[in-house]
């Protein structure tokens, strides 16, 4: 870090004016810690933002990171730990329970967590009879475009947690929330097998990035 001027380094800075007057580089080169030979903790943050910048970043996988020049396990392992309690902080809001009362909310409650993930993940937001949250729960995690789950995993979990309703959901790491085929004929049958195991499926809200898509406020649930 010898090129920047002592009080512009990162961790100065943060000690003076806060995180908030850091950009993304900089918070990055905090969590990173050190450099290597020849290259700044700094350099190191912006060689791992090039990709993409922050949003690039946060839905990066261990191998990704690793490829970075200068990145090893301990370093990749820094910022994806980071990563997932900024995740837990924003899902984790002030009440422990929130009672989801639109599909809107069910979307602001998942996709902090789930939404920008890179691989795609099928799970379950389990309800009381209050619609408040009992707790979300990921049953599957497929490939980029796949995850296959069976109605029985579904209630099993329901069953388990004494929910009276459920909301399904799932990512879509490409960003387009829009439903395929197989999204239309899985939440139908969720729906029909809901109705036989008397646990309501509300809806199915398919997250990517910060929108979302709904079947229950396109009907269609």
């Amino acid at each position: 870090m010898k090129t920047v001027a002592l009080h512009d380094r990162p961790r100065e800075k943060f000690e003076r004016l806060g995180p908030g007057a850091l950009g993304d580089n900089e918070l990055l080169a905090i969590v990173i810690g050190h450099g290597r030979a020849n290259a700044s903790a700094l350099d190191l943050a912006n060689a791992m933002l090039a990709a993409g910048g922050l949003r690039a970043l946060v839905r990066a996988r261990h191998g990704e990171l690793l490829r970075v020049p200068g990145i090893g396990p301990v370093r990749a392992a820094q910022v994806l730990a980071a990563i997932e309690l900024g995740r837990r902080s924003v899902a984790r809001a002030d009440e422990d329970r929130p009672q989801m009362h639109s599909p809107r909310s069910v979307a602001e409650y998942l996709l902090p967590q789930f939404g920008s993930r890179s691989v795609e993940q099928f799970g379950v937001l389990l309800l009381d009879t209050k619609h408040r949250v009992l707790r979300a729960s990921v049953l599957s995690v497929g490939t980029l475009d796949a995850s296959i789950v069976h109605p029985r995993e579904v209630f099993r979990e329901a069953t388990a947690a004494g929910a009276a309703a459920l909301v399904l959901f799932h990512n879509h790491p490409s960003g387009d929330p829009e439903p395929s085929d197989d999204d239309v004929r899985l939440t139908d049958r969720m729906a029909a097998a809901g109705v036989l195991m008397g646990i309501q499926v509300l809806d199915h809200v398919i997250l990517a990035d910060v929108r979302y898509y709904s079947f229950r406020e396109q009907r269609r649930c």
